[in-house]
């Protein structure tokens, strides 16, 4: 009988595998030609104040806090970079729970850096907005800081965001769109003298609108002309100026801002004044007349109809 070998069997020397090294071979010149991944490229754009917002990445997580850069996102067909919305503005269709971050003049600090944004969007205006806005830059969020108060300057806004969502062929678009429906106003409006338009911001107090504001904008766009020519956005009158200015079209807004609006038809210190005589006082929505966004122009167009249906 044999003897048991506890050594290791002998194994069978290797077989010559010549295609492995031309395979290797081009797996690594494959490897070494192919370029690397896209990077998104870097985007900038300066805003009202003159600060220049760097993004390493275009803008996909964005905070509006105000209603108009929602609309201005929704017509660049961008809503889904909006990541959280203010207390005045609706939760979209689709996502019902987005987060609320407080108001436009005063959001809530850790809620807006609880959603991670890469880019805020926020409206020039009273003091409350733009402390805000310097607040968040403190704590290293971008912010873009816009100031609009006629249709160059809206429709600047529009592509500088486009330059920050890496999308300016959207906001070129959407420009577009808007400009061709100004035009069509502009086409429509009777030749001849223009009615003189009074805009009631908020009842009461009588605080209207200026002639460096968005509503002064859309008054001249529609075919009217505003009565009031204080170079300002707002101006506070008393009850005999506005008489003394006898407009022929009288505005009030309905909103936040003037929550129980009353047309001045309904209101007896008013008697005199042509608008009332000649039945054209109208209540009208604050977030489109006052709120610079693609909103204006639509505006303009409810404007206009109001303008010639009154005209007699």
């Amino acid at each position: 009988m044999k003897p048991i070998s506890l050594s290791s069997p002998t194994r069978r020397p290797a077989r010559p595998r010549p295609w492995l090294f031309p395979v290797l071979a081009l797996a690594l010149a494959l490897s070494l030609g192919r370029p690397e991944p896209s990077r998104a490229e870097a985007v900038a754009a300066t805003d009202d104040l003159g600060t220049t917002i760097h993004l390493a990445a275009p803008a996909t997580r964005i905070v509006p806090l105000y209603g108009a850069f929602v609309d201005i996102l929704a017509g660049m067909g961008q809503s889904a970079r909006i990541t959280a919305r203010t207390e005045a503005d609706p939760a979209p269709a689709d996502r019902p729970d987005m987060p609320v971050i407080g108001t436009h003049m005063r959001p809530n600090l850790e809620r807006v850096l609880a959603v991670k944004p890469d880019l805020i969007l926020q409206m020039d205006g009273r003091g409350e907005a733009r402390e805000s806005a310097r607040q968040l830059a403190d704590l290293g969020v971008p912010v873009a800081v816009f100031a609009v108060s006629d249709f160059p300057g809206l429709w600047e806004t529009i592509r500088r965001i486009g330059l920050l969502t890496a999308d300016p062929a959207a906001a070129a678009a959407l420009v577009s769109r808007l400009q061709a429906r100004l035009a069509a106003v502009a086409a429509a409006v009777p030749a001849g003298e223009r009615p003189t338009v009074f805009f009631e911001a908020r009842s009461g107090s009588l605080l209207a609108a200026g002639k460096d504001s968005m509503v002064a904008a859309i008054i001249t766009a529609a075919g009217g002309t505003n009565a009031v020519t204080t170079e300002k956005k707002l101006v506070r009158l008393a009850d005999e100026e506005l008489l003394r200015l006898a407009p022929a079209v009288c505005l009030t807004q309905r909103g936040p801002m003037n929550p129980e609006a009353r047309s001045m038809a309904e209101r007896p210190e008013y008697a005199t004044l042509p608008c009332v005589r000649n039945g054209r006082t109208f209540v009208v929505e604050e977030s489109r007349f006052s709120r610079p966004g693609p909103g204006s122009v639509d505006a303009v167009e409810e404007l206009a109809r109001l303008l010639t249906a009154g005209a007699s």
